[in-house]
């Protein structure tokens, strides 16, 4: 299965992390959460959100398929049962551990296929009065800002809140509020409950449905433009890098992830203008970027070989990614961002 082994760890990632240390403090004081309460993560990786439940004493437990992330985990003390999420998992953890408070899904409902028994799973495992906090790539951002390079296999179906809430309610579940977020170019968290609670959309809800209405994202009209949009940019971003590259720039990029392999095959930028491409992740250090053959290195190659430009494959941590090179900045490096226009910082 394409979950089984994976190499994304997400605690590599600062923004990430203090965002979850944040997250859980605030959900732990809006809901009065302690020992007695019980925190699920779908999707949970290697316990870059529960950990912070886990130091406030709050009951956790986590649910992911691939075996080396829930291993990290489990070693770093976060319980984690090592399943895809569905509704038998979810009745065999509420006959294992009981009702869930609070169930988590961070950026894990676009690699879902079946999302309708995904939902019919948050729906069993949930307790009559728990609140189910779901973070997902907002697909109004994806088109306008041309994030082409977030469409990969992982990547099943990408989501409106209008969208979100009709799933929901097919399982007797409704978007209670919601939140924008800048995290991944642009993502919306769904704080869900039953439906049959009385809770009322909020004001929030409302007003971006109101807003998806408007703008016409649930007709095609809408997508038309995206694919001339997208081949512009690529035009745009050939001919910048390229131009570098004929001037004597020395060519590095930041972000071994698949979005990155996506932009670059895409552009068809490969080894001829990128000499390597940087990562902090160790478990991808020594590779290759699949279809370009970029060598994948440790981000302190940035300042042993100090390139002239970095494109920032990444470009949805830009303000991490920028404010951790400060030493490379300081001797004239430059970042080149690609989304949603090419663009040298």
């Amino acid at each position: 299965m394409l979950f089984d082994q994976y190499l994304y760890f997400s605690s590599y990632s600062t923004t990430m992390v203090n965002a979850m240390r944040e997250l859980a403090r605030r959900v732990t004081a809006d809901l009065n959460l302690g020992h007695d309460s019980l925190v699920v993560d779908i999707g949970s990786n290697d316990g870059y959100l529960l950990k912070h439940y886990l130091d406030a004493g709050v009951g956790v437990l986590g649910i992911d398929p691939a075996h080396n992330v829930a291993t990290v985990a489990i070693e770093a003390g976060v319980p984690t049962v090592v399943a895809y999420f569905g509704a038998l998992t979810a009745r065999q953890v509420r006959a294992s551990h009981g009702p869930a408070d609070v169930i988590h899904a961070n950026n894990v409902m676009a690699h879902v296929p079946d999302v309708n028994d995904f939902f019919a799973g948050l729906a069993v495992l949930l307790s009559d009065g728990g609140t189910i906090y779901v973070e997902s790539p907002y697909l109004g951002r994806l088109v306008d800002d041309l994030e082409f390079d977030t469409i990969y296999h992982e990547h099943v179906y990408y989501y409106s809140l209008t969208a979100i809430d009709r799933i929901a309610r097919r399982h007797g579940l409704c978007v209670a509020d919601v939140e924008e977020l800048p995290v991944h170019g642009g993502s919306l968290r769904y704080a869900i409950r039953r439906s049959d609670g009385g809770s009322a959309a909020s004001v929030a809800v409302v007003r971006l449905m109101a807003a998806e209405t408007a703008a016409g994202l649930h007709q095609i009209g809408y997508y038309r433009d995206f694919a001339d949009n997208v081949a512009r940019l690529r035009t745009q971003a050939r001919s910048t890098l390229y131009a570098l590259k004929s001037e004597g720039a020395r060519i590095a990029a930041y972000g071994a992830a698949a979005k990155g392999t996506v932009l670059l095959n895409h552009f068809g930028v490969g080894a001829d203008v990128i000499d390597f491409v940087v990562d902090r992740n160790p478990y991808k250090q020594g590779m290759f970027m699949p279809g370009v053959g970029i060598p994948i290195v440790d981000p302190a190659a940035l300042t042993r070989q100090q390139p002239t430009h970095v494109l920032l494959l990444a470009w949805n941590l830009a303000k991490e990614i920028v404010g951790q090179q400060q030493d490379y900045l300081a001797n004239g490096g430059r970042f080149v961002i690609p989304i949603p226009e090419i663009r040298v910082l």
